[in-house]
């Protein structure tokens, strides 16, 4: 099989495919004759073949997939002008603090934020499949620990958190919370990335926004943290 009949093969699947296909399951098509590394370097080829098109090729936290480019979404959404309920500003920070500290348990979260989270901001990022619980804090009581899914970053664009950018003044801050909300839409965003290769640094505190107090809803003040035997 030549290189072109090749790139066709995968182009034609992952145009069909309604979900990111990993390069594992690319292979499937070709009865495993082809090897990863062919894989990868065909798809690279496929995505500079797609440099000047409306949709482009990227791979994601569940592999690789085509999807529409970020300039193109204001003329994409009058297709679908009416946008689905928006996720509040204090389940978007949660998300957040999740994103950058995980795994955290609900006390950090609150901790971070100052006011205590509702568990339904949990349970709605939780059904968006955007957080799961991936164990527990052997402590007392031994509180879920959540992180993110490969929902989160297939729907952020994103192909790992390594991707994530940094945040380090409140106009980023927001810039990550608009991105979150655009996600959360019926359309992928891809995040606003000021250092895509820099991972955030593992001690980094998520930016207060001055405004949450009035977006956080049913949130109440914190209880004081007690300190754990």
């Amino acid at each position: 099989m030549n290189t072109a009949d090749a790139k066709r093969i995968l182009e034609t699947a992952l145009i069909c495919s309604t979900q990111p296909l990993p390069v594992r399951e690319l292979r499937v098509l070709f009865d495993d004759e082809l090897g990863a590394d062919t894989i990868k370097s065909l798809l690279i080829e496929l995505q500079e073949d797609w440099t000047q098109r409306g949709l482009e090729l990227v791979s994601v936290g569940s592999g690789w997939r085509f999807q529409s480019r970020p300039e193109m979404r204001d003329h994409l959404d009058r297709l679908h002008p009416e946008k689905p309920p928006r996720y509040t500003r204090a389940a978007l920070e949660t998300l957040a603090i999740i994103a950058y500290r995980q795994p955290v348990t609900r006390g950090d979260m609150e901790d971070i934020r100052g006011v205590t989270i509702n568990s339904l901001i949990i349970k709605q990022l939780e059904d968006r499949n955007w957080v799961e619980v991936i164990g527990h804090r052997e402590t007392v009581g031994r509180p879920a620990l959540f992180a993110t899914t490969r929902q989160f970053l297939d729907d952020l664009g994103l192909a790992s958190l390594d991707q994530l950018p940094t945040i380090d003044s409140p106009a980023q801050h927001n810039a990550l919370i608009d991105a979150l909300t655009d996600a959360a839409g019926p359309d992928q965003a891809a995040l606003p990335m000021d250092a895509p290769d820099e991972a955030l640094p593992a001690d980094f505190p998520v930016v207060p926004n001055p405004d949450a107090a009035a977006d956080d809803g049913p949130d109440t003040p914190a209880a004081p943290l007690e300190k754990s035997p």
